[in-house]
């Protein structure tokens, strides 16, 4: 139970003693900066039950709780407000029981299963900077979600059908001269995305050809030939052409091997796959039990819509006129799907916010066919990601690719470091390794710290800055702390209850007790930026508190003890905080 908790109990107990009244809630706040005080009872709300002035209310509390609480040293009353003060022991007392606890600020496992989409790429390119940030955030909020309690599932489906891995297909046929991976030396998803570009290249040569020759523009795109190959090949794999389905076999297995180099290198990972090549045909039989429930209904032409304006949406189709199914049938068959295989509670889907309206239609979809677990359905929507040099178009080949950009990172780590000439004593091998954690700890950090609601602009050098809100700057101080712990040559295990705290240790102890309640705040809100922002609050007051304490220079042993535990703990908090982020800290740095 956490001190709020127990002084919400104390407080309706002393208005029940000294005024015989039943309070039904009591209101705390943080003591403002310019009050003594740790945490603040809001009195103005009991006044419509107690005939009293502020002022003696908040006496009459203040005295019953220091009289019944050994853990409240004092307090003071400013108008309608009680400020208490919290002893030395009630601090002492909750870091004695968290500073070793290596599940300090996770919740137990309970029934609650989620599972989380995220990734779910295309198969006709290469991972790029806006798949960094699905990614980075999937894989954060399923470890954040872990750790406020829920079982999760991390799973993916990868687009790896249709027209677009078609292209890519035919440009390998015309144009390829049997390249592989191996052949090439090249991941396979950088292999085959270069095939779509060079159809993209081709294609627009024959439109430019087609409108010379006296086409119209959409004419022109329509009839151009390869594009018509395309979407023969489409058809004959759709017919289970041998030959089609054998050579889309072998490049989609090229991508799948590409995407878990970059997976590894990202530090993300699945506990399932979807195939939409498996799950396209899902979500039929649903539609026609829709029919029969007046869910849906069937225009003139046969196609099958759904009516959501009551809603303040708009009609919507679920099966086309000649009975193919669309996205909207996908994602309802898959979802149900899901709940089979897992028996999960709900589903939160890691998805750019141009799929908004698609996400509030599914979700309506499935609660008006009766689904219960349809009322826990998430939207995890985000902004797109710039960089200084402006947008990405994949068909142009102008896409900032995640394995260079990853590459780019660690090397712009390995500069910024040698500039500042902090490794001196590493091995090469070492090297490397530092300015790969440092460099995607830089990426991870300032992606993830921006509310994933917002646009963000990707600046590499500004993200690698050892200084301010950076994930350098938190990985220097965690190894900081490493580095007194080592120097700490005495057993500092030992815990401590009676001891003076001064201000600084005060507020790096009140910085640590908030660490379970944003756990569960950021899994409520699905934000590892509030994970984020608050390692970044924890680090600040760690490092005030290195700056003006001596740790270990103290002449008195208990004090260097406590200080030093003080720091571990900090640095725990900081790897299991960043853990959920996904990042890396360093031993040394």
């Amino acid at each position: 139970m956490n001190v709020q908790d127990v002084l919400a109990a104390q407080v309706k107990e002393a208005v029940s003693n000294i005024f015989n009244v039943t309070l039904e809630t009591v209101e705390f706040q943080p003591t403002r900066k310019d009050f003594e005080g740790d945490i603040t009872l809001v009195t103005f709300p009991m006044l419509r039950q107690i005939k009293t002035s502020p002022v003696k209310l908040g006496e009459a509390i203040g005295d019953y709780l220091v009289a019944h609480n050994q853990e409240i040293e004092k307090f003071n009353v400013v108008q309608g407000f009680l400020n208490i003060v919290l002893a030395d022991a009630y601090y002492l007392n909750f870091f004695g029981k968290v500073k070793d606890d290596p599940d300090f600020g996770k919740a137990s496992v309970g029934e609650e299963s989620i599972m989380v989409e995220y990734s779910s790429p295309n198969t006709n390119k290469p991972l790029h900077l806006g798949h960094i940030r699905n990614n980075l955030l999937g894989y954060s909020v399923s470890e954040i979600l872990k750790a406020s309690g829920k079982k999760v599932y991390k799973t993916q489906i990868i687009n790896d059908r249709g027209i677009h891995i078609c292209k890519s297909m035919l440009a390998w046929q015309r144009f390829g001269n049997d390249e592989t991976p191996e052949s090439t030396g090249l991941k396979g998803d950088k292999l085959v995305g270069n095939y779509y570009v060079k159809f993209d290249k081709a294609y627009k040569e024959e439109v430019s050809y087609l409108q010379a020759q006296g086409k119209t523009e959409d004419e022109a795109k329509a009839e151009a030939p390869i594009l018509k190959d395309a979407q023969e090949m489409l058809r004959k794999w759709e017919a289970g052409d041998a030959e089609v389905v054998e050579l889309w076999k072998t490049m989609n297995q090229w991508v799948y091997d590409g995407f878990e180099e970059t997976y590894a290198k990202l530090g993300v990972d699945f506990d399932k796959n979807y195939y939409e090549s498996n799950t396209y045909l899902l979500g039929k039989n649903v539609v026609a039990e829709g029919l029969e429930k007046d869910i849906f209904y069937r225009k003139d032409d046969g196609s099958v819509w759904i009516d959501l304006t009551d809603e303040g949406l708009d009609e919507k189709i679920v099966l086309r006129s000649d009975g193919t199914a669309v996205y909207m049938t996908q994602d309802i068959g898959t979802a149900i799907q899901r709940v089979k295989d897992y028996h999960i509670n709900g589903m939160v889907y890691t998805v750019g916010n141009e799929q908004d309206y698609h996400f509030k239609v599914l979700f309506l979809i499935l609660k008006k066919l009766g689904y219960e677990w349809a009322e826990n359905l998430y939207h995890l929507s985000y902004g797109m990601v710039d960089l200084p040099s402006g947008k990405m178009k994949s068909r142009e080949g102008t896409v900032v690719d995640a394995d260079d950009l990853i590459e780019e990172m660690t090397a712009t780590a390995k500069n910024i470091s040698e500039e500042l000439g902090k490794l001196d004593g590493y091995s090469e091998a070492e090297k490397e390794e530092l300015y790969r954690i440092i460099g995607l700890g830089a990426l991870k950090y300032y992606i993830l710290k921006v509310d994933p609601r917002k646009r963000i602009l990707f600046n590499p050098e500004e993200s690698v800055d050892f200084q301010g809100n950076t994930g350098p700057f938190i990985q220097y101080t965690y190894a900081r702390i490493q580095s007194i712990l080592r120097k700490a040559e005495f057993d500092y295990s030992n815990p401590i209850f009676e001891y003076s705290l001064n201000e600084k240790e005060k507020q790096l102890i009140k910085q640590l007790q908030l660490y379970p309640e944003t756990v569960q705040l950021a899994a409520e809100n699905h934000s590892p930026a509030l994970i984020a922002n608050y390692t970044y609050e924890l680090v600040k007051e760690f490092n005030s508190f290195y700056q003006n304490v001596t740790i270990l220079g103290t002449e008195d042993e208990t004090e260097k003890n406590f200080r030093v535990q003080l720091s571990k703990a900090v640095g725990d908090v900081i790897k299991s905080s960043f853990a959920l982020l996904g990042i890396q800290v360093p031993e040394r740095m």
